[in-house]
């Protein structure tokens, strides 16, 4: 079983045609991270609850790790989450940002 990682700290573009079923899960959780609920036309649905913006740091990153945890289950089922962590925690507390990495593998039979 292969892992892959979805790292926001490392800027990426759109790309239309993925060469890898991988690669295509990948944009579609980094998509997931970086939308707000609610926010995108006609899919309401997708994205993270960033309501807990306002939370002190470790609640925040705590809450952050479960809701995107269940907000990849639930939107992209070809993943299976391994782990979530957090980037530069020091510079975080002081810039107000948590940068996700996101370790996935592909659910079964999923190629």
């Amino acid at each position: 079983m292969s892992i892959y990682t979805v790292d926001m700290m490392q800027p990426s573009g759109i790309d239309f045609a993925p060469a890898t079923t991988a690669a295509e899960v990948a944009q579609n959780i980094r998509t997931i991270l970086k939308t707000s609920l609610g926010s995108a036309p006609l899919a309401r649905d997708i994205g993270l609850d960033y309501s807990i913006i306002d939370d002190p740091y470790p609640i925040a990153q705590a809450r952050l790790m479960g809701e995107i945890m269940t907000a990849v289950a639930e939107q992209e089922p070809r993943a299976v989450v391994t782990e979530v962590s957090f980037k530069g925690e020091f510079e975080d507390v002081l810039t107000g940002r948590l940068l996700a990495v996101v370790r996935f593998s592909l659910a079964e039979g999923v190629q």
